[in-house]
């Protein structure tokens, strides 16, 4: 899958992460989708089921846990890969489970190119198993 091929949704509450994340992806050629809130990024999975080869999810939203909306994701999409993001410890055994090889965990604050390095990672992994 091409660099500018690949879709990612990004799901944070934090206006200014949210938009700093989705301008920096896509000015290195992805096509991004924004989401404020867990519900709006399940109803944008659930439109569009395969529409997506990352999501990039907060780990502290309110609403649907990031482990939940990462499972009910991953039933939607079996081959999404999903990007865990945090400033506080994560317990991704389900989701890694669900996906192996195809989580990954990046701890707030991170830089820019730390998430861009991140999401090259997971679409290189996509690729090795088609």
């Amino acid at each position: 899958m091409s660099q500018g091929a690949a879709r990612i949704l990004i799901v944070d509450d934090e206006p200014s992460l949210l938009k700093m994340m989705g301008v920096y992806l896509g000015r290195l050629g992805y096509s991004v989708t924004l989401a404020n809130s867990t519900e709006q990024a399940w109803a944008k999975v659930e439109a569009a089921p395969s529409g997506y080869a990352i999501a990039v999810l907060d780990g502290s939203m309110p609403g649907l846990s990031m482990g939940e909306l990462a499972l009910r994701m991953l039933r939607a999409n079996p081959s999404l890969c999903v990007v865990a993001a945090s400033g506080y410890a994560m317990d991704t055994a389900a989701m890694e489970a669900a996906a192996p090889g195809r989580v990954a965990v990046l701890l707030k604050p991170f830089a820019p190119e730390v998430l861009a390095a991140a999401v090259r990672r997971m679409l290189a992994a996509q690729e090795e198993k088609l």
